[in-house]
């Protein structure tokens, strides 16, 4: 239908790309960074020719069935087929005659059927036959598909309410700065042993997240997978929302009501594989393997037991980028967190290698049909709605990922900053509390690339999978069960406690972009996620969120969910926090003390587990401080050893008169993290109004 982008190109530059200029380290890989730009623009151009990428990625509008003012139209692009027939409930799943599509050239299938030919929730699929053999299949461009209660099958359904939902928040602009983002499962977002639904979701999750004070939610699982347990990695159908979870009218409804609630809706969408299933799924869709799938050894992924998409085929490009401007058309998403990039960036996927030096990403084993899509797939989102967000989850660190296409990069708005959790795990597993190293905690914390903003985060849903474990319950294990109480004095809760506090404040307080949080985490969640499966027992034990622990006044959650609540409505109190500069005033590895300023605010660490310090002096801008934030505070579950009410002025010191830096001297109790803010001089004030 469109073909492939050849992969010569002629460098045609007037002078290096930014990135080139704002980092010479990559000059020897010049030919390699201009060339991928360049292929992107030629795969651009062979694609579009005269048209915008949004106009070109307008698919999902002529693709599968849509209801005319004539009746039905139903087309599919499968060219190895030789017959196509519509099967469903309105045919009683037999072939008929009046069901049958007939080719329309470049591999497309099409049927026209009468206003009566098919109703609201008819259940239907495709009878695909090609030379030796024949299949039913789900269509590619299916934007419900429901699966029976008792059969377990997977069928797509005409989904044509009487009343459609109308949005009722016409214009939505997501606030960014900071980017607070409360990653979450429509599915086990509830607190019963089952699945939860998108109404659930709007009426009683998304009020808690907009009093946690997060103003971006990132929705995982949207997707439609046949298995539950894939945490919907797995993708069968992609322009499907789940069923599981309800209609795609009830999920259009909970987005309208998060941005009524001032809360952007990023999706978790993944185009970096499918699920292998023949029936549900792409997998052989027309009979051959090589549809929208690579043909020889690199169809399949070696490490997730899925298919890998051809992004060298147009039609594969056009599917992928119409589906992107399809939920954010369609739905009114705000932007996507594209899962597994690393994967996508590589040949060998990322897999078994180091990636110690500049030469591992320019090596020839980068996949430039990959980066092209990505480029191409951030250009649009950007057209489509210019206050897009997307991120990318990318664990290699390829430079330019997230820096603009325009300046060599490939366009998206963030990268995860994945080492940041790796980093606190191993810390937790490997380290006595004495050895952790507050020049090490920052430096891993603030280590990236100038020119790019990350999403920072302590744990997302990864580090709470079966097989790991979160941060609270590495910290405290099953002591949780029994020590929680409030009224339980446990020194093994409470140096859990402390550190959840202090990790996630300093992880916060150091981003450059945006925070990330999942859901229940905040408050200490107890135990792992562990989705029904044989194993099991098919159980939802660990498929849901114990909300009432947070909610009990006798537990302790309350406290660790109330600190989480206000270091964020901290941050957002100022001005674009993420983009005021990280200077560090103090750090000694041997006392186990951080100190650093952003802005008028000044972040002091202890993570010494058992040495308090008086009078310890810290260097800082002249002036008088007074207290914001304690992590110590009796009302976050701390000792209460800070007076909060005490105004801090600073000592002058001769020898940091020039520094302009003066002796900030406090009381700083061990395992504790505290927030000083300078207070403004009125006089000056006065004098300056």
């Amino acid at each position: 239908m469109f073909g492939r982008t050849s992969h010569r190109f002629n460098l045609i530059y007037m002078e290096p790309l930014k990135i080139l200029q704002q980092d010479p380290w990559l000059a020897p890989y010049s030919q390699a960074i201009e060339g991928r730009h360049q292929y992107t623009l030629e795969t651009k151009k062979a694609l579009t020719g005269r048209k915008s990428l949004s106009g070109f990625a307008d698919g999902y509008l002529y693709f599968g069935l849509h209801k005319t003012d004539k009746g039905w139209i139903f087309r599919e692009w499968a060219p190895n087929a030789t017959e196509i027939y519509l099967t469903g409930t309105f045919s009683d799943w037999k072939e008929q005659a009046q069901y049958k599509l007939k080719p329309i050239g470049n591999g497309v299938w099409e049927t026209k059927l009468n206003p009566e030919a098919l109703h609201h929730l008819d259940l239907y699929k495709l009878s695909m036959h090609w030379k030796g053999g024949k299949g039913e299949r789900i269509p590619a461009w299916a934007t419900r598909v429901v699966q029976d209660e008792k059969s377990y099958i997977f069928s797509a359904q005409v989904w044509d309410p009487a009343e459609p939902y109308t949005f009722k928040k016409k214009k939505f602009i997501p606030k960014t700065s900071p980017l607070l983002i409360y990653e979450c499962h429509i599915g086990m977002a509830q607190e019963e042993e089952r699945i939860g639904t998108y109404t659930e979701f709007r009426e009683t999750i998304l009020p808690r997240i907009a009093r946690m004070g997060y103003n971006a939610i990132q929705i995982m699982a949207i997707q439609e997978h046949p298995y539950y347990g894939s945490f919907g990695y797995h993708v069968s159908s992609f322009f499907a929302p789940s069923s599981r979870f309800g209609t795609p009218d009830e999920l259009k409804q909970l987005i309208d009501t998060a941005h009524e609630l001032g809360i952007a809706v990023i999706m978790d969408i993944v185009h970096s594989h499918a699920v292998k299933n023949e029936v549900e799924g792409l997998g052989r869709f027309d009979g051959t393997h090589n549809q929208y799938f690579y043909g020889d050894h690199r169809r399949e992924h070696p490490a997730w037991d899925s298919l890998c998409f051809d992004y060298g085929k147009h039609e594969v490009i056009h599917f992928l980028l119409s589906n992107c401007k399809y939920w954010l058309e369609e739905f009114k998403f705000d932007g996507f967190r594209f899962d597994g990039v690393t994967s996508m960036l590589y040949y060998n996927h990322g897999l078994g290698q180091a990636f110690g030096s500049y030469a591992d990403y320019y090596n020839g084993g980068q996949d430039n049909n990959a980066i092209a899509y990505l480029s191409l797939a951030n250009l649009l989102i950007h057209e489509v709605n210019p206050h897009a967000i997307t991120i990318a989850e990318e664990m290699s660190g390829m430079p330019g990922l997230a820096a603009p296409f325009q300046d060599g990069g490939m366009g998206f708005d963030y990268r995860m900053a994945m080492g940041i959790p790796d980093y606190w795990i191993k810390n937790i597993k490997e380290k006595k509390d004495e050895d952790w190293k507050p020049t090490s905690i920052f430096w891993e914390l603030t280590n990236r690339r100038c020119d790019e903003k990350t999403i920072s985060y302590a744990e997302s849903h990864d580090q709470a999978l079966v097989g790991d474990k979160t941060i609270i319950f590495r910290l405290i294990d099953d002591i949780m069960y029994w020590h929680m109480s409030k009224n339980d004095n446990n020194m093994t809760v409470d140096r859990g406690m402390a550190l959840h506090k202090m990790i996630r404040l300093v992880t916060l307080s150091t981003i450059n972009g945006g925070y990330l949080n999942f859901m229940g985490n905040e408050f200490g969640h107890p135990e792992w996620i562990d989705f029904p499966r044989e194993g099991n027992g098919w159980s939802y034990k660990y498929a849901r969120r114990q909300w009432s622990l947070f909610d009990r006044k006798d537990l302790k959650y309350e406290f660790l969910g109330e600190f989480d609540r206000a270091m964020i409505g901290l941050i957002k109190s100022i001005r674009h926090f993420e983009k005021t500069p990280i200077e560090k005033l103090w750090d000694n590895d041997g006392d186990q003390i951080l100190a650093f300023r952003r802005k008028d605010l000044i972040f002091i660490f202890n993570f010494h587990p058992n040495k308090s310090f008086t009078d310890y002096g810290i260097l800082a801008p002249a002036g008088a401080y007074e207290m914001i934030l304690n992590s110590d505070a009796r009302e976050f579950g701390g000792y209460g050893l800070v007076n909060p009410d005490i105004v801090h002025f600073t000592m002058p010191d001769p020898l940091y008169k020039k520094a302009k830096k003066e002796w900030l001297r406090l009381y700083i109790p061990a395992r504790s993290a505290q927030v000083l803010r300078l207070k403004k001089d009125p006089a000056k004030k006065k004098t300056k109004d």
